[in-house]
């Protein structure tokens, strides 16, 4: 039996459960230990000795999971380049009975790659001894190569039979622990949602500077090189550097720290390999616990397991206001608070921090009607909510296809052009969580104070499905740092789809750019009738317009042709897939690109138009005072000193990256707010919460 102290310290640890259908009943020390009951099994996972060697370098990244009747309970964190690795981790399990031995297997962690087995041990329950701690020390074998010698894990191991009241309170905490363990086993792919925390508390910068003197690994002795990063579940890929050994990469990325005291990041690097997989050039890593904060660190580092060097800046700075409360506690509600927000964003302070562009709160209420994912024809829904990387979630309600959630969600705005994404899941244990629904929402297009009910779109954002959901969102925002972040490039999302061969997103790009280029020739026969002078009005002002015209020197950037290579019939299939993928995508790029063009004249976001207009009035002003000739001095000597002046400042086009804020046409459709049922439409008031 166990005392009320003992029981709340076991519920500090994290107690994963072992989910079986089974007959009630008491146990005992008199009962044997094979037959139905309800045990606590406390373990500290040691160490490891001598196990196996599994990388290049004689050494291996291991980590140990333990599975009960064929399912995860726990999985250790990973110690790195270590064959003697101390863990000192505990678990409390608790189990429904004692026939289904504990499964101790050990992989070796490989990012980017499968993780390699290190072997595996048996523990049997049924021979420990109640209520006394035992020390277990547990030979790795593989069952392919019983004779080889692969180490030892130790453990220590308590087992404790659940009684009486005590059993009761332990089917309390077995209720209330079943909800974090199902997150736990599902995979929803998203950056750290399901830790304990769902906040990060921290902001890790990277700029990835360049490459030099990496290893060739293609027959003309260069590489087609690029970088993968990864701190947990978080994940960045670089751009692809072609036929190059010193690439130059110039690319920021940011990731999320859910810990204080930092962790590992780890980097590879890679050579693109069309139609094979892709080569290994080498790794390296960065250990943050290592790093000040508020500070940039330039590193070097050497790629281990291969060739060259790594050069990136790190700064690690504290979190911004990212937080989860509830709707009964909402602290915006306070007056003071509501004040310092409005004057944190207001226009005195415009060069006060350019990347705090804006406040978001998002009032997740409740939803209404939503799909039946489950057989007994109801659904386990859940919320989250998502500005860029910012990822977090509501608790699940269970069995409710109408569930309620009353949570309030604030972010920072780091670019008032970004889309607020809520989706809707059915949470699952023994599967991936089920998608029930999503609306993506511009942050432009937000009314504030005002609660709606949105129509829940399927995965594509195309069409709706069913269920609505009711959000209540403010924006707060300094027009004038909107405006200024609006020319540097958008922010790089971590998590995103692969990009797949589709015949009808391939049709759908090529009647999107078959409509730009008769935009384009109608417009060609429009000039060349000028030039017939069939309108002589419009023809003496198109003369007029050429006479003061003047010559624009064009750039062709000639792309030298793919050196043919004897491939195999399976390589020559991969080669036609990516060949199309490719057009598909560059089919998309220039459909977006007129379509974004349209889109600014055409009024699509009124604040990119009005921006245009006052940008070409300023620039108009300027033109009439200066004359060009020193315009263009000025703007060359700015290009060519900007490396000189700023070494690792990212390239970036200015009318691009305006353009990039833009939406295309098929975005315009994806953000399109459908019209809900009359029956959902909720009663519509102001709320003086964030003016």
């Amino acid at each position: 039996m166990l005392d009320s102290c003992k029981l709340k310290s076991a519920c500090n640890l994290p107690v994963i459960y072992n989910k079986k259908i089974h007959t009630a009943g008491t146990s005992n020390a008199d009962v044997p230990l094979a037959d139905p009951g309800m045990y606590q099994l406390d373990i500290t996972l040691k160490r490891g000795q001598s196990l196996a060697a599994r990388d290049r370098g004689g050494t291996s990244d291991p980590y140990v999971k333990f599975k009960i009747g064929g399912k995860e309970v726990f999985r250790s964190k990973i110690i790195h380049k270590n064959l003697n690795p101390v863990w000192e981790e505990k678990a409390c399990l608790l189990v429904d009975h004692l026939r289904e031995p504990l499964y101790i297997k050990v992989f070796d962690y490989d990012f980017g790659l499968q993780d390699d087995f290190m072997g595996s041990a048996f523990l049997d329950l049924t021979q420990l001894e109640l209520n006394r701690p035992t020390d277990v020390t547990l030979t790795l074998k593989d069952p392919h190569y019983p004779d080889h010698d692969l180490g030892t894990i130790l453990l220590s191991v308590i087992l404790t039979p659940k009684e009486g009241e005590h059993r009761d309170v332990t089917m309390l905490m077995r209720k209330s622990w079943k909800r974090s363990s199902k997150l736990q086993t599902q995979s929803l792919r998203l950056s750290d949602v399901h830790r304990k925390s769902h906040l990060w508390r921290g902001i890790v910068s990277i700029t990835l500077i360049e490459g030099r003197d990496l290893k060739a690994m293609d027959s003309n002795g260069l590489s087609d090189p690029y970088v993968k990063f990864r701190l947990g579940h978080q994940k960045y890929k670089s751009k692809i550097m072609p036929k190059t050994l010193n690439p130059q990469w110039r690319e920021q990325f940011d990731f999320h720290l859910y810990e204080e005291r930092g962790g590992i990041i780890d980097i590879t690097a890679w050579d693109k390999d069309a139609g094979k997989r892709d080569d290994f050039i080498g790794r390296c890593q960065i250990d943050l616990s290592a790093l000040s904060r508020e500070q940039t660190h330039k590193l070097e580092l050497q790629l281990e397991e291969g060739e060259g060097h790594l050069v990136l800046l790190v700064t690690l700075t504290a979190s911004a206001t990212v937080s989860i409360s509830d709707l009964s506690i909402n602290s915006l509600e306070d007056q003071k608070e509501r004040e310092e927000i409005l004057r944190r964003y207001s226009p005195l302070r415009i060069f006060h921090n350019l990347k705090d562009v804006g406040f978001l709160q998002v009032k997740v209420i409740r939803a209404e009607g939503l799909m039946a994912a489950d057989v007994t024809g109801k659904s386990d829904p859940f919320c989250v909510v998502e500005l860029n990387n910012d990822r977090l979630l509501t608790h699940t309600v269970y069995k409710n296809l109408n569930p309620e959630w009353n949570k309030v969600f604030s972010f920072n705005i780091k670019d008032i052009h970004s889309v607020l994404e809520v989706t809707v899941y059915d949470e699952d244990r023994d599967r991936s969580a089920d998608f029930l629904g999503k609306v993506a929402i511009p942050l432009l297009s937000i009314q504030n104070g005002e609660q709606k009910a949105y129509v829940l779109k399927n995965k594509q954002l195309t069409g709706p499905t069913k269920g609505v959901i009711y959000l209540e969102i403010d924006v707060i925002f300094n027009a004038v740092k909107a405006s200024l972040r609006t020319l540097i490039p958008k922010e790089q999302k971590y998590i995103e789809e692969e990009n797949r061969l589709s015949k009808q997103l391939l049709l759908r790009n090529f009647i999107r750019m078959k409509r730009c280029v008769m935009v384009l020739v109608n417009a060609a026969y429009y000039v060349n009738s000028c030039f017939d002078w069939a309108s002589p009005p419009r023809s003496l002002a198109a003369f007029v317009v050429v006479e003061d015209m003047l010559e624009d020197e064009e750039e062709e950037d000639d792309k030298d042709d793919k050196d043919s290579e004897k491939k195999g019939f399976i390589n020559k299939i991969y080669a036609i897939q990516e060949v199309c993928i490719s057009v598909q995508n560059i089919l998309d790029e220039v459909a977006s690109f007129g379509e974004r063009i349209k889109n600014t004249f055409n009024w699509t976001v009124p604040f990119l138009s009005w921006l245009a207009i006052v940008a070409l009035c300023a620039f108009t002003v300027i033109l009439y005072f200066i004359p060009l000739r020193y315009i263009v001095l000025v703007w060359g000597i700015n290009k060519f000193t900007k490396k000189l002046r700023s070494p690792y400042a990212i390239d970036n086009n200015e009318l691009l990256d305006f353009l990039s804020r833009v939406p295309s046409d098929v975005q315009v459709v994806q953000y399109q707010e459908l019209k809900p049922d009359p029956s959902h439409s909720p009663c519509k008031r102001k709320k003086n919460n964030l003016g």
